[in-house]
């Protein structure tokens, strides 16, 4: 393949990355990377009431974590209105566009007389061919395109196929507003021009948009790029996404505790397949990307299939690594702070010498936090209520002898602790698990932990004794 191929991806800067614009980005970024070419990133902000820059810095931020870097610095739209001017300017000179001095009131009446008769085309066309000299003092006027009215306009869409629209329906949309301002729709073009753009990948919602941009390219005489729109994300009920979905910024998803990797194969499976792969590593997802294979229905998220995706990453995920992702993820939870603030060489210790166990049980990185509270309990411990029903003074009183029979272990491991604690039920005709418990319940005050072999080797020996120590009757 040659080096040619130039994507991009261009959201608009009104809210987060959502989960949508995040496959967007990603199927751009798969599809420049397998054929060696570069994706761009540009911010569409020239809706200047909504674009903000906490939204800019969430959708840069967003892809970073996702790891879907973009080649060169990113092309701010709104700076580039100058240009886009002038193309509006140079069609008005060819005659492929004209000036329109309709009052708003005439607008309305226009749409409002098109609509009761059926007609998609609202604008009538009222100034296509008038002079400028007929207008009303003081009114400002629009730039048009002057769009053939006849014939066809025609899309061939890699994922949609050959998608065709009829010329009486569409109108001459509006390039340059009164106030001098481009719309979205010059705008796009221009943009996807001059920066080289070879394939536009984008959601099938701007489907109608490319029949009125190739307008504006075949206006200019330039080549279109090639297409291709893809189907929206959709609930598990079929219905559009909506926040009670999934519909949440990228944000949202990296706080919830989903790894970066593991996000980005789900995305790359909602729509598009490969035979019946789930899990792709970066590379194979490269490798076995492509346009035709996505899919024209609606894709339907499933948090089910992302949680078990997250869980496989995770137990695959190095220990050390899930160390540093968990204290990079107290900076965006609630609780993070408290937790932050107890982490030491010995917690973090702790924690990855307790990683394996933890890692097995965890679907995300929240519950891998909530797995490992007993490393960072405060003493005495807060019991559960179910942990603290069951210590009942008999209880308390075979705590005390197990921590006697614990004391005695002096090379303290999972393995030591376990033989002296099953040579403890041998002599006093207990079952191992009514030790088990009793153990579990005074060492992380709840009734459920990660194994209690692993609980005591991590805690350490002075920390699981004064813990007994504290729980056993007095």
């Amino acid at each position: 393949m040659t080096d040619s191929v130039v994507t991009r991806f261009a959201p608009s800067p009104t809210g987060f990355l959502h989960i949508g614009g995040a496959r967007t980005a990603l199927f751009n970024w798969l599809y420049a990377r397998k054929h060696g070419g570069k994706m761009l990133l540009r911010i569409e902000d020239t809706d200047r009431e909504r674009s903000t820059e906490p939204a800019i810095a969430a959708i840069l931020d967003g892809l970073k974590w996702l790891e879907l870097d973009w080649d060169g610095e990113v092309v701010y739209q709104f700076t580039r209105a100058a240009r886009h001017r002038e193309v509006a300017e140079s069609l008005l000179a060819s005659g492929r566009a004209y000036r329109c001095y309709a009052t708003a009131e005439e607008l309305t009446a226009m749409r409002e007389k098109a609509r009761a008769e059926g007609r998609t085309r609202l604008y009538d066309g009222l100034w296509r061919d008038r002079d400028p000299s007929e207008a009303l003092a003081g009114i400002k006027p629009t730039i048009r395109l002057k769009a053939p009215q006849i014939g066809e306009t025609v899309i061939e869409d890699q994922v949609q196929g050959r998608v065709v629209w009829q010329n009486e329906n569409l109108d001459d949309l509006v390039l340059l507003r009164g106030d001098g301002n481009p719309t979205y729709m010059l705008a796009v073009v221009v943009d996807d021009h001059d920066m080289g753009i070879t394939h536009v990948i984008r959601g099938d919602d701007h489907l109608i948009n490319a029949a009125r941009q190739k307008q504006i390219y075949d206006a200019l005489e330039w080549d279109i790029p090639n297409m291709s729109h893809i189907p929206l994300i959709h609930g598990p009920d079929g219905a559009k996404l909506s926040k009670r979905h999934g519909a949440l910024g990228v944000e949202a998803y990296r706080a919830m505790g989903y790894l970066p990797e593991a996000l980005r194969n789900y995305l790359v499976r909602l729509g598009w397949g490969h035979g019946d792969q789930e899990i792709f590593s970066t590379q194979e997802m490269i490798d076995a990307f492509d346009l035709p294979a996505i899919g024209r229905s609606a894709a339907r998220f499933d948090f089910a299939k992302l949680e078990s995706l997250n869980g496989h990453y995770i137990r695959q995920a190095d220990d050390q690594a899930l160390v540093t992702m968990f204290e990079q993820l107290l900076d965006h939870i609630p609780d993070g702070a408290e937790l932050k603030a107890k982490l030491n060489d010995t917690t973090r210790a702790q924690l990855l010498r307790a990683m394996p166990s933890l890692k097995e049980r965890a679907k995300t990185l929240l519950e891998l936090i909530a797995g490992s509270y007993f490393i960072f309990a405060d003493r005495p411990l807060e019991l559960e209520p179910k942990a603290a029903a069951m210590l009942t003074p008999e209880t308390r009183e075979l705590i005390g002898k197990l921590r006697t029979a614990l004391e005695a272990v002096t090379d303290w491991g999972s393995e030591t602790t376990e033989a002296a604690m099953r040579n403890f039920a041998e002599q006093n005709n207990l079952k191992l698990g009514a030790v088990a418990q009793p153990l579990r319940v005074a060492l992380t005050g709840r009734t459920t932990s990660p194994g209690i072999f692993d609980v005591l080797a991590v805690l350490g020996r002075d920390q699981c004794l004064a813990r007994l120590a504290d729980q056993a009757a007095a």
